[in-house]
């Protein structure tokens, strides 16, 4: 039908539905299905009565002045530059070594789609939610926190960058330091930036956060707010020891500051066990931890929470009130539905199973064709491989060089509030089609580091 109309004039009139199904021996449902796909595009216009005729092709106006904008936004701009990909979107058919979801093939979709029926069926399932979320979904997550709090120090959010910008709205006043690990999560860096607040860079090792300079950048900068990922940490994988975490916890207590915790990783274990949260060991409030159901369910399962105690519970409720009211509550009930199915637990389990056979798939196919390479630590959790490039190799280069050959990576520059100590790739596992598609990414990743 494209080529049809590709061969006409417009205002043309094509044949009629009789004559086409004769024609390309297709039903009159696909006809008009077909026809109404290319109305919808502009191409066709249909006539009741008459037929479907050619558009004519639209006219081109004048591009819109608007630099008049300009003025009136002045600098209040929002970044976006740690989360857009500089090269755009992938191609179709691109290998994906990048993004923060696992593929579809990794995703729960027969429960969820059972959950997501089971909550249309409920009578109230389109009344409006409570503003903090549903009672028996934040008693789910209390209980799950493994922490002494209860459902009224539970706040659902939609997804967890939503609560990101929640909590950072709401702890700390535009304009202040915020402490982040370097690297770290860019949405974290997007979303405190977007709040108003000054990322200030901790450095982290294979134990993760480094306490010795937390308390030195606590005392330099008076910061009042930490952000972190204690467990399977974006991008490195790394796992903050155990020995570390009172030291963390006594540097924020010393400096009077709040910890945001990021778990959203807590699900996505390898099969060794994930060491309890830090809010499990805080006992005055210092920590605010978020969570996420998201990474382990799917893309388009928005929902997360924020657990706190103490005034900070109030200041981010009246955050999320003025954003959106409330978590659309079908998509709650859903959640609520698939954490109490029995299918949740062997999903649980299959994602554990599946993510360490892909990341032990990329590891090694890394150190076969890509040996100058360094991979600092094999993560026990999370979707993603760090690595640092071998000399004289340039992340956004190589990056770019990838794309042309087929293969999305995410170059490492982003990850850092402040200038990068070296060239680095952040691979993700779990968003490839099977371990085949990485194997292969590899082997074209070693074609882009090749002159």
């Amino acid at each position: 039908m494209r080529a049809l109309v590709g061969r006409l004039a417009p205002g043309d009139k094509l044949p009629s539905s009789r004559e086409l199904v004769r024609e390309h021996q297709v039903s009159p449902v696909t006809v008009a299905r077909v026809i109404a796909q290319l109305a919808a595009e502009g191409v066709v216009i249909t006539r009741p009565g008459s037929g479907t005729y050619v558009a004519s092709p639209p006219r081109s106006a004048p591009p819109a002045d608007t630099g008049w904008q300009t003025v009136a936004l002045a600098d209040r701009a929002v970044d976006t530059g740690s989360l857009a990909d500089a090269l755009g979107p992938p191609a179709e058919g691109t290998i994906r070594l990048d993004g923060g979801y696992p593929h579809r093939a990794l995703q729960p979709v027969r429960p969820l789609s059972a959950a997501l029926a089971r909550a249309a069926r409920r009578p109230d399932a389109w009344d409006r939610a409570p503003a903090a979320g549903l009672l028996a979904l934040r008693t789910a997550f209390a209980a799950a926190a493994a922490a002494d709090v209860g459902p009224d120090d539970v706040l659902i959010t939609a997804g967890g960058q939503s609560a990101l910008s929640v909590a950072f709205r709401a702890i700390a006043a535009p304009g202040s330091p915020v402490l982040v690990e370097s690297p770290t999560y860019p949405g974290a860096l997007a979303a405190a930036r977007a709040a108003g607040l000054r990322p200030v860079p901790v450095p982290t090792d294979a134990d993760g956060l480094r306490p010795d300079l937390l308390a030195d950048t606590f005392a330099m900068t008076g910061a009042r707010l930490l952000y972190c990922q204690p467990a399977h940490q974006n991008p490195t994988g790394a796992v903050l020891a155990a020995e570390r975490r009172g030291a963390v916890l006594a540097a924020a207590r010393a400096a009077g500051a709040f910890v945001l915790e990021d778990d959203v990783a807590r699900h996505l274990g390898h099969g060794t066990p994930t060491p309890r949260p830090l809010l499990a060991d805080d006992r005055d409030g210092a920590v605010v931890h978020l969570t996420s159901l998201t990474k382990p369910a799917a893309p388009s399962m928005r929902i997360g929470a924020l657990i706190a105690r103490g005034p900070v519970m109030a200041r981010m409720r009246a955050a999320r009130l003025v954003d959106d009211f409330f978590v659309a509550r079908p998509l709650q009930e859903a959640a609520l539905e698939l954490l109490s199915s029995p299918g949740w637990d062997r999903h649980l389990r299959a994602l554990a199973a599946a993510l360490r056979e892909r990341c032990s798939a990329l590891v090694a196919s890394v150190r076969e064709h890509c040996p100058e390479w360094t991979i600092e630590r094999v993560p026990s959790g999370g979707l993603h491989l760090w690595v640092r490039l071998g000399p004289g190799q340039d992340a956004q280069a190589v990056a770019a060089a990838a794309r042309q050959r087929g293969v999305a990576v995410n170059a490492g520059t982003r990850f850092f509030a402040a200038e990068p100590p070296g060239d680095h790739l952040r691979l993700t596992f779990a968003a490839a089609a099977d371990v085949g598609e990485l194997v292969e990414g590899v082997r074209r990743l070693r074609s882009a580091t090749r002159p």
